[in-house]
């Protein structure tokens, strides 16, 4: 069978999975995730998780046919091209992966459209997208919700008990409330300890879920079209309490695969492009269809829609004091190029 590496673009990294091109709903040959360094860029870690998983299958003797790497904007498309040379593999539109994917595995209900609700850790995008003609009719990006900004709020309700946590530790408190309903946070130097609820954590995102239901029947308005369900994507959606919060606000059957957070890399998966240098997009409604296209130079990014909410003067000043040395693409970072020695990336500012 085909091998195909699947790898997802993220402000927070990359995650790639290897896997049979026929096969990309089983579980995976292998897989990694690469945080994003400090400093670092999305596209560093997208080189590595690529050079890694390659490496690990020459060792077993295996043979990857294809490569396909989602982005999620022209932006940061441009700055992994830039970054990759001559690099082989292929660019393809994270919302066409995602909804590719979502309709190989069986999970979407007959409908003809669908609303993408994407929330991963530096923001949230929703994505109205027509299920038979794969076209995006609106899309809009907030950073009024978002993982860190989970995070955040969880720091800060520790610091209020006396306990102070890192941000590695709060995301792993965040992780293990979508497995369990209580956790323990202990501070390494006072000894201080505080326990962490669900039903904590959902006080604390109420106001951004609201936000965020807003913001879909703002797409349904502008669309004019009834989607069929609301599928939920990204790591924080592995939430129960989120979930069921959701569904509520909303109004929507719920779509949820039981990993959000791959369904970008298995989507990747389905529509890696024969070419190393294509790029599949998702046409978008009013504009003329878009296929596969040879990698070009530098392009102009057509549009750019920002949405940004706050979640209150509390919240704003403990985010205003967060470290910002990790900028995402979207953010103006300056790509750093890889220079290949002995087949591993290294980083080199431009």
């Amino acid at each position: 069978m085909v091998l195909i590496l699947g790898v997802s673009a993220g402000a927070g990294g990359a995650r790639a999975l290897l896997t049979h091109s026929d096969q990309p709903h089983m579980p995976p040959v292998d897989r990694i995730r690469v945080p994003r360094r400090a400093g670092g860029s999305v596209e560093e870690s997208v080189l590595t998780a690529i050079h890694r998983m390659r490496a690990a299958a020459a060792e077993r003797d295996e043979y990857i046919s294809g490569t396909a790497v989602t982005c999620r904007s022209e932006l940061q498309a441009d700055a992994i091209r830039a970054a990759a040379g001559q690099a082989d593999f292929a660019i393809v539109d994270e919302p066409l992966a995602q909804l590719r994917y979502l309709r190989f595995s069986g999970l979407l209900p007959a409908t003809d459209s669908v609303m993408l609700y994407d929330l991963g850790s530096s923001g949230l995008t929703i994505t109205h997208a027509d299920c038979r003609t794969e076209t995006i009719l609106a899309s809009k990006r907030s950073t009024a919700l978002s993982g860190n900004g989970y995070d955040a709020l969880l720091r800060w309700q520790l610091a209020r008990s006396g306990v102070s946590a890192d941000a590695h530790a709060t995301r792993e408190h965040r992780e293990s409330l979508s497995r369990t309903r209580v956790v323990t946070a202990a501070d390494a130097d006072t000894g201080g300890r505080a326990v962490l609820t669900r039903s904590d954590l959902a006080a604390l995102c109420e106001a951004g879920l609201h936000h965020s239901a807003s913001f879909v029947r703002l797409l349904i308005e502008e669309t004019g079209v009834q989607p069929g369900a609301l599928a939920l994507l990204g790591g924080c959606t592995r939430n129960p309490s989120l979930r069921a919060d959701l569904a509520q606000l909303i109004g929507l059957p719920i779509v949820y695969d039981p990993e959000p957070e791959y369904v970008s890399a298995r989507g990747a998966v389905l529509l890696c492009a024969r070419r190393p240098s294509a790029r599949l997009r998702m046409p978008r409604r009013g504009a003329a269809v878009i296929g596969v296209a040879p990698r070009q130079g530098r392009r102009k990014l057509l549009a750019a829609v920002a949405v940004t909410a706050t979640l209150g003067g509390t919240v704003a000043g403990l985010l205003s004091n967060e470290n910002t040395s990790a900028r995402s693409p979207e953010q103006g970072t300056a790509p750093t190029t890889a220079h290949f020695i002995d087949g591993a990336p290294h980083w080199k500012p431009n």
